[in-house]
């Protein structure tokens, strides 16, 4: 980035936030609320504060990362990836630290409403979000760097955003919301393993564990196909109880799916992957919007 961004300017923090990540975490809401209508009871408040909570804590998962990476060395000068607050001196460590705490603050007051629809059980589920955003990237044992980042998509961006979004809405968990976190947790995690996959030698290089690290690079190629290709195929489910749009319009999704595969595999290696980081977003909120569209048509 040519721009000369101003330390601590508001810009900066924008940056910070990274905004385009924030589909990761209303796709789930999203797909939540949708299963939630095709079972008759939605209620918009709940919805609405679920989506609060989950950008909120995007967000702070997203400073924290920049914090740590750029404390633990990770994020060098010669990264791949999109450029980061920290590493680039656009906020200071402490004032980061700052911002961590406002946001989760603010994530952890918005959240607690959400204790009048689905009862104080949910207390344990929002101290879980809170702690392992920091275990992500910090503590003695940090998850992404040893090979558990896709473990923890699957818990937070599929089961505990989906279910929980179904949960407060209807008070119960079914078969159904089950399959719908599986399918959205596999779909997110494919724009972990794309950044894995582009970040494979660097993260090689700093120690950082991850699974196609551990693994190698066929594995990591394979198994993006495989994780769009098992998430529409698990859609098939809701056949079962003869929601044919629900099962049958993300199929529409693995088209785009195995082009961008395809290109992925051209492309190999290096900055460029940065392209495929765009378009597997792109097919990740294609996928969910099939998806809701379908729970919709279904009711």
């Amino acid at each position: 980035m040519n721009e000369i961004i101003k330390r601590n300017s508001l810009k900066a923090w924008i940056l910070a936030a990274r905004p385009k990540t924030l589909a990761a975490a209303v796709i789930p809401v999203m797909i939540g609320s949708s299963l939630a209508y095709m079972d008759h009871t939605f209620h918009w408040l709940p919805a609405l504060i679920c989506a609060l909570f989950a950008c909120l804590m995007q967000i702070a998962a997203n400073f924290i990362n920049d914090l740590f990476d750029f404390l633990k060395g990770t994020d060098r000068e010669d990264r791949l990836g999109p450029e980061r607050a920290c590493a680039q001196g656009w906020i200071s460590p402490r004032s980061m630290k700052g911002g961590i705490i406002i946001i989760l603050l603010l994530a952890c007051f918005i959240g607690s409403t959400l204790l009048l629809f689905g009862g104080l059980k949910l207390i344990g589920i929002g101290i879980l979000c809170v702690v392992f955003a920091f275990l992500y990237t910090t503590g003695p044992y940090p998850l992404s760097y040893n090979g558990w980042g896709d473990v923890l998509v699957l818990v937070f961006f599929g089961f505990v955003p989906v279910g929980g979004t179904y949960y407060v809405q209807s008070l119960t968990w079914t078969t159904d919301a089950a399959i719908a976190s599986i399918v959205c947790g596999l779909i997110v995690d494919t724009l972990l393993v794309v950044n894995n996959y582009r970040d494979r030698e660097a993260d090689g290089e700093s120690g950082k564990r991850t699974i196609i690290v551990r693994l190698g690079e066929p594995f990591g190629r394979y198994l993006y196909l495989w994780l769009g290709m098992i998430a529409s195929g698990c859609c098939l489910w809701f056949l079962v109880d003869g929601h044919f749009y629900a099962a049958m319009l993300p199929q529409l999704y693995l088209v785009l799916h195995f082009k961008t595969w395809q290109n992925m595999v051209k492309i190999h290696s290096g900055r460029k992957l940065n392209s495929i980081l765009g378009e597997t977003s792109r097919n990740m909120l294609l996928f969910g919007l099939l998806l809701s569209l379908g729970m919709l048509l279904s009711c």
